[in-house]
Protein backbone atom coordinates (compact mmCIF):
# COMPACT_ATOMS: atom_id res chain seq x y z
CA UNK A 1 0.00 0.00 0.00
CA UNK A 2 1.52 3.33 -1.14
CA UNK A 3 0.16 6.58 0.84
CA UNK A 4 1.65 10.36 -0.66
CA UNK A 5 0.34 13.31 0.38
CA UNK A 6 0.98 16.93 -1.56
CA UNK A 7 0.81 19.79 -0.30
CA UNK A 8 1.04 23.33 -2.21
CA UNK A 9 3.48 25.30 -0.20
CA UNK A 10 0.82 28.28 0.13
CA UNK A 11 -0.69 26.62 2.44
CA UNK A 12 2.45 26.39 5.25
CA UNK A 13 4.08 29.02 6.34
CA UNK A 14 7.17 26.98 6.58
CA UNK A 15 9.64 26.43 4.16
CA UNK A 16 9.72 23.01 2.91
CA UNK A 17 12.26 21.03 1.00
CA UNK A 18 13.45 17.40 0.11
CA UNK A 19 11.36 14.16 -0.44
CA UNK A 20 10.85 11.73 1.76
CA UNK A 21 10.33 7.99 2.12
CA UNK A 22 9.03 5.79 5.27
CA UNK A 23 9.49 2.33 5.24
CA UNK A 24 8.34 0.53 8.14
CA UNK A 25 5.37 -2.56 8.23
CA UNK A 26 3.64 -0.72 11.05
CA UNK A 27 0.76 1.42 9.42
CA UNK A 28 0.19 3.31 12.71
CA UNK A 29 3.52 4.18 12.50
CA UNK A 30 3.42 5.30 8.80
CA UNK A 31 0.40 7.55 9.75
CA UNK A 32 2.12 9.36 13.11
CA UNK A 33 4.79 9.73 11.09
CA UNK A 34 2.99 11.20 7.68
CA UNK A 35 0.93 13.19 9.83
CA UNK A 36 4.37 14.53 12.07
CA UNK A 37 6.40 15.01 9.01
CA UNK A 38 4.23 16.49 6.54
CA UNK A 39 4.65 20.04 7.39
CA UNK A 40 8.75 20.23 7.09
CA UNK A 41 9.06 18.07 3.81
CA UNK A 42 7.80 19.27 0.58
CA UNK A 43 6.27 15.25 -0.37
CA UNK A 44 5.94 12.51 2.41
CA UNK A 45 5.18 8.83 0.94
CA UNK A 46 4.80 5.23 2.96
CA UNK A 47 4.88 2.13 2.04
CA UNK A 48 4.70 -1.10 4.25
CA UNK A 49 6.10 -3.51 1.87
CA UNK A 50 9.59 -3.19 1.51
CA UNK A 51 9.45 -5.27 -1.75
CA UNK A 52 8.18 -2.11 -3.56
CA UNK A 53 10.86 -0.07 -2.36
CA UNK A 54 13.15 -0.80 -5.61
CA UNK A 55 9.96 0.65 -7.41
CA UNK A 56 9.86 3.56 -5.63
CA UNK A 57 13.53 4.93 -6.23
CA UNK A 58 13.75 4.00 -9.42
CA UNK A 59 10.58 5.67 -10.58
CA UNK A 60 10.34 9.02 -7.76
CA UNK A 61 12.61 11.19 -6.97
CA UNK A 62 13.64 10.42 -3.43
CA UNK A 63 16.35 12.52 -1.14
CA UNK A 64 16.14 11.11 1.98
CA UNK A 65 14.88 7.25 3.27
CA UNK A 66 13.77 6.60 6.47
CA UNK A 67 13.93 2.58 6.44
CA UNK A 68 12.99 0.28 9.11
CA UNK A 69 15.07 -3.04 10.41
CA UNK A 70 12.86 -5.88 10.70
CA UNK A 71 9.38 -6.52 8.47
CA UNK A 72 8.53 -10.13 10.27
CA UNK A 73 6.91 -10.69 12.91
CA UNK A 74 9.11 -11.92 15.83
CA UNK A 75 12.33 -10.88 13.60
CA UNK A 76 15.29 -8.54 15.20
CA UNK A 77 18.87 -9.48 13.46
CA UNK A 78 18.41 -6.24 11.44
CA UNK A 79 18.87 -8.49 8.21
CA UNK A 80 16.16 -7.50 6.63
CA UNK A 81 16.84 -3.37 6.54
CA UNK A 82 20.70 -4.11 6.08
CA UNK A 83 19.79 -6.19 3.11
CA UNK A 84 17.48 -3.42 1.37
CA UNK A 85 20.17 -0.23 2.74
CA UNK A 86 22.25 -1.95 0.10
CA UNK A 87 19.70 -2.48 -2.63
CA UNK A 88 19.08 1.71 -2.04
CA UNK A 89 22.86 2.05 -1.93
CA UNK A 90 23.52 0.06 -5.02
CA UNK A 91 20.58 1.33 -7.35
CA UNK A 92 20.82 4.90 -5.68
CA UNK A 93 24.13 6.05 -3.99
CA UNK A 94 23.03 9.48 -3.70
CA UNK A 95 19.64 8.96 -1.91
CA UNK A 96 20.63 9.21 1.99
CA UNK A 97 18.77 6.78 4.67
CA UNK A 98 18.30 6.79 8.00
CA UNK A 99 17.24 3.77 10.14
CA UNK A 100 14.77 3.15 12.21
CA UNK A 101 15.59 0.60 14.89
CA UNK A 102 14.52 -0.48 18.17
CA UNK A 103 17.07 -0.77 21.09
CA UNK A 104 18.11 -4.36 20.55
CA UNK A 105 19.13 -3.38 17.31
CA UNK A 106 21.66 -0.87 17.81
CA UNK A 107 24.14 -3.10 17.40
CA UNK A 108 23.19 -3.11 14.03
CA UNK A 109 22.11 -0.01 13.18
CA UNK A 110 25.28 1.44 14.11
CA UNK A 111 27.00 -1.69 11.34
CA UNK A 112 24.68 -0.22 8.87
CA UNK A 113 26.41 3.19 8.92
CA UNK A 114 29.29 2.01 8.07
CA UNK A 115 27.79 0.14 4.86
CA UNK A 116 26.56 3.91 3.62
CA UNK A 117 23.61 4.98 6.32
CA UNK A 118 23.46 8.65 7.36
CA UNK A 119 22.29 7.80 10.67
CA UNK A 120 19.32 5.86 12.96
CA UNK A 121 17.19 6.61 14.89
CA UNK A 122 15.44 4.72 18.26
CA UNK A 123 11.85 3.00 18.91
CA UNK A 124 9.86 4.71 20.20
CA UNK A 125 11.17 8.39 18.86
CA UNK A 126 11.62 11.75 19.90
CA UNK A 127 9.85 14.11 17.78
CA UNK A 128 12.44 16.74 17.96
CA UNK A 129 15.36 14.53 17.34
CA UNK A 130 13.83 12.39 14.80
CA UNK A 131 13.21 15.85 12.88
CA UNK A 132 16.59 17.25 13.25
CA UNK A 133 18.15 13.60 11.79
CA UNK A 134 16.34 13.77 8.94
CA UNK A 135 16.91 17.60 8.11
CA UNK A 136 20.54 16.21 8.59
CA UNK A 137 20.50 13.58 6.40
CA UNK A 138 18.55 15.79 3.41
CA UNK A 139 20.99 18.48 4.27
CA UNK A 140 24.12 15.82 3.77
CA UNK A 141 22.01 14.79 0.73
CA UNK A 142 22.03 18.47 -0.76
CA UNK A 143 25.69 19.08 -0.07
CA UNK A 144 26.67 15.57 -1.75
CA UNK A 145 24.14 16.58 -4.70
CA UNK A 146 26.47 19.83 -4.94
CA UNK A 147 29.91 18.01 -4.68
CA UNK A 148 29.10 15.99 -7.48
CA UNK A 149 27.42 18.67 -9.46
CA UNK A 150 30.75 20.42 -9.39
CA UNK A 151 33.30 17.40 -9.92
CA UNK A 152 31.09 16.65 -13.29
CA UNK A 153 32.36 20.19 -13.81
CA UNK A 154 35.50 20.26 -13.07
CA UNK A 155 35.78 17.33 -15.24
CA UNK A 156 34.29 18.77 -18.21
CA UNK A 157 36.21 21.97 -17.43
CA UNK A 158 39.22 19.91 -17.52
CA UNK A 159 37.98 18.40 -20.90
CA UNK A 160 37.23 21.77 -22.21
CA UNK A 161 40.92 23.25 -21.39
CA UNK A 162 42.52 20.30 -22.94
CA UNK A 163 40.31 19.18 -25.66
CA UNK A 164 41.69 18.25 -28.97
CA UNK A 165 43.17 21.53 -30.64
CA UNK A 166 45.96 20.36 -32.38
CA UNK A 167 47.46 22.57 -34.55
CA UNK A 168 50.37 20.56 -35.37
CA UNK A 169 49.79 19.99 -38.99
CA UNK A 170 52.11 19.06 -42.29
CA UNK A 171 53.71 15.24 -42.94
CA UNK A 172 57.28 16.61 -43.80
CA UNK A 173 60.07 13.74 -42.28
CA UNK A 174 61.15 16.42 -39.82
CA UNK A 175 57.82 16.32 -38.30
CA UNK A 176 57.02 13.27 -38.51
CA UNK A 177 60.19 11.93 -36.35
CA UNK A 178 59.19 14.57 -34.08
CA UNK A 179 55.48 13.46 -33.61
CA UNK A 180 56.89 10.14 -33.49
CA UNK A 181 58.86 11.09 -30.44
CA UNK A 182 55.89 12.74 -28.63
CA UNK A 183 54.04 9.56 -29.10
CA UNK A 184 57.11 8.00 -26.57
CA UNK A 185 58.11 10.14 -24.59
CA UNK A 186 54.61 11.57 -23.49
CA UNK A 187 53.24 8.38 -21.49
CA UNK A 188 56.60 8.77 -19.29
CA UNK A 189 57.11 11.62 -16.19
CA UNK A 190 60.30 12.34 -18.03
CA UNK A 191 60.81 16.29 -17.93
CA UNK A 192 61.25 17.75 -21.41
CA UNK A 193 62.74 20.51 -22.93
CA UNK A 194 61.75 21.72 -26.42
CA UNK A 195 63.91 24.12 -28.28
CA UNK A 196 63.35 26.04 -31.24
CA UNK A 197 63.13 29.75 -32.84
CA UNK A 198 59.84 31.94 -32.17
CA UNK A 199 56.85 31.00 -33.62
CA UNK A 200 57.80 27.08 -34.57
CA UNK A 201 55.04 25.37 -32.30
CA UNK A 202 56.66 24.59 -28.94
CA UNK A 203 53.19 25.35 -26.88
CA UNK A 204 51.16 23.71 -29.47
CA UNK A 205 54.09 20.19 -28.87
CA UNK A 206 53.52 20.59 -25.24
CA UNK A 207 49.94 20.39 -24.96
CA UNK A 208 50.40 17.52 -27.38
CA UNK A 209 52.81 15.45 -24.77
CA UNK A 210 50.21 16.44 -22.20
CA UNK A 211 47.55 15.83 -24.43
CA UNK A 212 48.85 11.93 -25.00
CA UNK A 213 50.13 12.02 -21.34
CA UNK A 214 48.64 10.10 -18.16
CA UNK A 215 47.83 13.30 -17.02
CA UNK A 216 45.70 14.54 -19.48
CA UNK A 217 42.54 14.57 -17.29
CA UNK A 218 44.46 17.24 -14.96
CA UNK A 219 45.73 20.72 -15.37
CA UNK A 220 48.36 21.66 -17.93
CA UNK A 221 49.41 24.87 -15.83
CA UNK A 222 51.29 27.57 -18.75
CA UNK A 223 53.55 30.30 -17.35
CA UNK A 224 55.61 32.72 -19.28
CA UNK A 225 58.31 34.11 -17.28
CA UNK A 226 59.58 36.32 -19.96
CA UNK A 227 56.23 38.36 -18.63
CA UNK A 228 56.93 37.16 -14.47
CA UNK A 229 58.30 40.38 -12.66
CA UNK A 230 60.99 39.16 -10.99
CA UNK A 231 59.90 40.67 -8.22
CA UNK A 232 56.65 38.95 -8.30
CA UNK A 233 58.10 35.78 -9.30
CA UNK A 234 58.18 33.55 -5.38
CA UNK A 235 54.41 35.03 -5.21
CA UNK A 236 53.52 33.98 -8.44
CA UNK A 237 55.04 30.61 -8.58
CA UNK A 238 54.92 29.35 -4.95
CA UNK A 239 51.89 31.28 -4.19
CA UNK A 240 52.04 33.68 -1.03
CA UNK A 241 49.70 33.73 2.43
CA UNK A 242 47.74 36.59 3.56
CA UNK A 243 49.30 39.60 4.88
CA UNK A 244 52.99 38.30 4.09
CA UNK A 245 53.07 41.66 2.10
CA UNK A 246 51.36 44.91 1.79
CA UNK A 247 49.26 43.87 -1.04
CA UNK A 248 48.59 40.34 0.04
CA UNK A 249 44.91 40.86 1.15
CA UNK A 250 44.55 37.09 0.58
CA UNK A 251 46.31 33.23 0.60
CA UNK A 252 47.44 33.09 -3.04
CA UNK A 253 48.23 29.58 -4.55
CA UNK A 254 51.11 29.62 -6.71
CA UNK A 255 51.31 28.10 -10.27
CA UNK A 256 53.32 25.00 -9.24
CA UNK A 257 50.97 24.12 -7.33
CA UNK A 258 48.08 24.85 -9.07
CA UNK A 259 49.86 22.35 -11.74
CA UNK A 260 49.95 19.60 -8.89
CA UNK A 261 48.83 16.46 -10.35
CA UNK A 262 48.86 17.73 -13.86
CA UNK A 263 51.51 19.58 -16.27
CA UNK A 264 53.81 22.70 -15.60
CA UNK A 265 54.98 24.63 -18.78
CA UNK A 266 57.22 26.96 -18.12
CA UNK A 267 57.79 28.55 -21.38
CA UNK A 268 60.89 30.60 -22.35
CA UNK A 269 62.80 29.72 -19.13
CA UNK A 270 66.28 30.92 -20.92
CA UNK A 271 64.57 34.21 -19.43
CA UNK A 272 64.39 33.56 -16.01
CA UNK A 273 67.91 35.38 -13.96
CA UNK A 274 70.36 33.42 -12.31
CA UNK A 275 68.95 34.73 -8.87
CA UNK A 276 65.89 33.15 -9.31
CA UNK A 277 66.87 29.62 -10.90
CA UNK A 278 68.23 28.64 -7.68
CA UNK A 279 64.88 28.92 -6.58
CA UNK A 280 63.08 26.89 -8.91
CA UNK A 281 65.94 24.32 -9.05
CA UNK A 282 65.06 23.89 -5.23
CA UNK A 283 60.91 23.25 -5.70
CA UNK A 284 62.03 20.69 -8.33
CA UNK A 285 64.77 18.97 -6.64
CA UNK A 286 62.39 18.70 -3.31
CA UNK A 287 59.50 18.65 -5.29
CA UNK A 288 58.01 21.20 -2.69
CA UNK A 289 56.63 24.32 -2.35
CA UNK A 290 56.69 27.10 0.22
CA UNK A 291 54.48 30.00 -0.12
CA UNK A 292 55.89 33.26 0.75
CA UNK A 293 55.15 34.51 4.26
CA UNK A 294 54.57 30.78 5.14
CA UNK A 295 56.34 27.86 6.94
CA UNK A 296 54.09 25.45 5.65
CA UNK A 297 55.38 22.45 2.92
CA UNK A 298 53.27 21.45 0.56
CA UNK A 299 53.93 18.67 -1.81
CA UNK A 300 53.35 18.72 -5.45
CA UNK A 301 53.87 15.96 -8.30
CA UNK A 302 53.90 17.90 -11.32
CA UNK A 303 55.41 17.05 -14.92
CA UNK A 304 57.95 19.52 -16.06
CA UNK A 305 57.86 20.61 -19.51
CA UNK A 306 59.73 24.12 -20.49
CA UNK A 307 60.57 25.58 -23.86
CA UNK A 308 63.46 28.25 -25.01
CA UNK A 309 64.82 30.05 -28.22
CA UNK A 310 67.94 30.21 -26.36
CA UNK A 311 70.82 28.14 -26.83
CA UNK A 312 71.37 27.15 -22.57
CA UNK A 313 74.86 25.32 -23.08
CA UNK A 314 75.68 28.58 -24.60
CA UNK A 315 74.26 30.47 -21.50
CA UNK A 316 75.75 27.71 -19.14
CA UNK A 317 78.88 28.84 -20.51
CA UNK A 318 78.55 32.29 -20.19
CA UNK A 319 77.34 31.61 -16.51
CA UNK A 320 74.21 33.12 -17.30
CA UNK A 321 72.20 29.63 -16.79
CA UNK A 322 72.55 27.34 -14.47
CA UNK A 323 74.39 23.57 -15.35
CA UNK A 324 72.65 21.83 -12.47
CA UNK A 325 69.30 23.63 -13.50
CA UNK A 326 69.91 22.73 -17.43
CA UNK A 327 70.42 18.78 -16.22
CA UNK A 328 67.42 19.11 -14.18
CA UNK A 329 65.12 20.53 -16.77
CA UNK A 330 66.85 18.22 -19.34
CA UNK A 331 65.70 14.67 -19.35
CA UNK A 332 64.71 14.76 -22.82
CA UNK A 333 64.87 17.34 -25.65
CA UNK A 334 62.93 18.33 -28.70
CA UNK A 335 64.69 20.41 -31.17
CA UNK A 336 61.26 22.12 -33.18
CA UNK A 337 62.91 22.66 -37.05
CA UNK A 338 62.22 26.48 -38.95
CA UNK A 339 59.70 26.85 -41.19
CA UNK A 340 62.16 27.10 -43.88
CA UNK A 341 63.16 23.75 -43.16
CA UNK A 342 59.58 22.39 -43.31
CA UNK A 343 58.88 23.60 -46.99
CA UNK A 344 57.00 20.50 -47.83
CA UNK A 345 54.27 21.18 -45.05
CA UNK A 346 53.75 25.40 -46.51
CA UNK A 347 50.90 24.33 -48.22
CA UNK A 348 49.09 22.38 -45.95
CA UNK A 349 49.73 24.40 -43.37
CA UNK A 350 48.75 27.87 -45.78
CA UNK A 351 45.49 25.44 -46.93
CA UNK A 352 44.80 24.96 -42.98
CA UNK A 353 44.84 28.49 -42.26
CA UNK A 354 42.66 29.60 -45.16
CA UNK A 355 40.32 27.59 -44.19
CA UNK A 356 40.06 29.15 -40.86
CA UNK A 357 39.91 32.43 -41.26
CA UNK A 358 37.76 31.67 -44.30
CA UNK A 359 35.46 30.23 -42.06
CA UNK A 360 36.06 33.13 -39.46
CA UNK A 361 35.44 35.74 -41.87
CA UNK A 362 32.38 34.32 -43.70
CA UNK A 363 35.18 33.91 -47.17
CA UNK A 364 34.10 30.52 -48.72
CA UNK A 365 35.93 28.79 -51.47
CA UNK A 366 38.94 30.64 -51.31
CA UNK A 367 42.28 28.98 -52.68
CA UNK A 368 45.67 30.59 -53.43
CA UNK A 369 47.00 31.26 -57.07
CA UNK A 370 49.98 29.35 -58.43
CA UNK A 371 51.98 32.17 -57.57
CA UNK A 372 51.07 33.00 -54.44
CA UNK A 373 51.59 29.02 -53.65
CA UNK A 374 55.37 29.84 -55.00
CA UNK A 375 55.98 32.97 -53.16
CA UNK A 376 55.27 31.24 -49.77
CA UNK A 377 57.50 28.04 -50.49
CA UNK A 378 60.35 30.94 -50.96
CA UNK A 379 59.77 33.15 -48.58
CA UNK A 380 62.40 32.43 -45.33
CA UNK A 381 59.62 33.30 -42.64
CA UNK A 382 61.82 34.44 -39.61
CA UNK A 383 58.31 34.35 -37.91
CA UNK A 384 57.98 30.96 -38.78
CA UNK A 385 54.31 29.30 -38.41
CA UNK A 386 53.32 32.43 -37.00
CA UNK A 387 54.30 34.92 -38.95
CA UNK A 388 52.49 32.50 -41.98
CA UNK A 389 49.16 32.35 -40.08
CA UNK A 390 49.07 36.00 -39.09
CA UNK A 391 49.87 36.29 -43.12
CA UNK A 392 47.07 34.53 -44.43
CA UNK A 393 44.66 36.22 -42.15
CA UNK A 394 45.57 39.70 -43.58
CA UNK A 395 45.43 37.77 -46.74
CA UNK A 396 42.06 36.26 -46.58
CA UNK A 397 40.81 39.94 -44.89
CA UNK A 398 42.32 41.80 -48.24
CA UNK A 399 41.16 39.10 -50.76
CA UNK A 400 38.29 40.06 -52.69
CA UNK A 401 37.74 37.25 -55.41
CA UNK A 402 37.63 33.34 -54.79
CA UNK A 403 41.77 32.77 -55.08
CA UNK A 404 44.93 34.68 -52.96
CA UNK A 405 46.94 36.79 -54.93
CA UNK A 406 50.43 37.59 -54.67
CA UNK A 407 49.28 41.28 -53.97
CA UNK A 408 47.26 39.77 -50.92
CA UNK A 409 50.13 38.17 -49.56
CA UNK A 410 52.15 41.17 -49.44
CA UNK A 411 55.50 39.40 -49.08
CA UNK A 412 57.34 41.40 -51.64
CA UNK A 413 59.43 44.07 -49.71
CA UNK A 414 60.13 41.57 -46.78
CA UNK A 415 61.06 38.69 -48.95
CA UNK A 416 63.91 41.09 -50.62
CA UNK A 417 64.99 42.39 -47.32
CA UNK A 418 65.24 38.32 -45.93
CA UNK A 419 66.76 37.54 -48.60
CA UNK A 420 70.19 38.59 -47.59
CA UNK A 421 72.52 36.15 -46.40
CA UNK A 422 74.20 38.59 -43.76
CA UNK A 423 71.29 38.76 -41.61
CA UNK A 424 70.24 37.73 -37.89
CA UNK A 425 68.06 36.11 -36.18
CA UNK A 426 68.11 39.25 -34.06
CA UNK A 427 67.78 41.61 -37.09
CA UNK A 428 64.81 39.84 -38.33
CA UNK A 429 63.38 40.04 -35.23
CA UNK A 430 64.21 43.62 -34.73
CA UNK A 431 62.68 44.04 -38.44
CA UNK A 432 59.24 42.48 -37.88
CA UNK A 433 58.87 44.46 -34.49
CA UNK A 434 59.35 47.80 -36.14
CA UNK A 435 56.84 46.46 -39.20
CA UNK A 436 54.25 46.35 -36.83
CA UNK A 437 54.70 49.52 -34.54
CA UNK A 438 55.03 51.52 -37.82
CA UNK A 439 51.47 49.92 -39.07
CA UNK A 440 48.74 52.46 -38.64
CA UNK A 441 46.05 52.35 -35.67
CA UNK A 442 47.61 49.71 -34.01
CA UNK A 443 48.27 49.22 -29.98
CA UNK A 444 50.64 48.09 -28.08
CA UNK A 445 48.99 45.27 -27.26
CA UNK A 446 47.66 44.33 -30.62
CA UNK A 447 51.35 44.59 -32.09
CA UNK A 448 51.76 42.08 -29.19
CA UNK A 449 49.56 39.65 -29.95
CA UNK A 450 50.18 39.57 -34.00
CA UNK A 451 53.81 39.33 -33.29
CA UNK A 452 52.49 36.05 -30.89
CA UNK A 453 54.21 37.69 -27.91
CA UNK A 454 52.88 38.92 -24.61
CA UNK A 455 53.04 42.87 -24.04
CA UNK A 456 55.74 42.70 -21.48
CA UNK A 457 58.10 40.60 -23.73
CA UNK A 458 57.33 43.06 -26.63
CA UNK A 459 58.86 46.63 -23.92
CA UNK A 460 61.70 44.60 -23.14
CA UNK A 461 61.97 43.47 -26.90
CA UNK A 462 61.52 47.16 -27.92
CA UNK A 463 63.94 48.16 -25.07
CA UNK A 464 66.65 45.91 -26.53
CA UNK A 465 65.97 47.26 -30.48
CA UNK A 466 65.80 51.08 -29.16
CA UNK A 467 62.49 50.95 -30.84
Amino acid sequence: MIITIHEPMIMDPKIKEGNLLIVDDNKSVLNALRLFLKFDFLEVSTISNPNSLVHEIETRDIDVVLLDMNFKAGESSGNEGMYWLKEIKKRKPDIEVVMFTAYGDIETAVKATHQGAADFILKPWENEKLLATLKAALKLRKSNLTVGSLKRREKDLMAEINRDERMIIGDSPAMNKILDLVKKVASTDANIMITGENGTGKELIAKEIHRLSERSNELLVTVDLGSVAETLFESEMFGHAKGSFTDAREDRTGKITLANKGTLLLDEIGNLPMHLQSKLLNVLQNRVVIPVGSNREIPVDIRLICTTNKNLLRMVQEKTFRQDLLYRINTIQIELPPLRERIGDIEILAGFFIGKYGLKYKKKCLALQPKALERLRKYPWPGNIRELQHTIEKAVILCNGSEIGLEDLNLNQHLQVFSQEAMTLEEMEKMMIAKELNSNSQTLGTVAKNLGISRTTLYKKMQKYGL
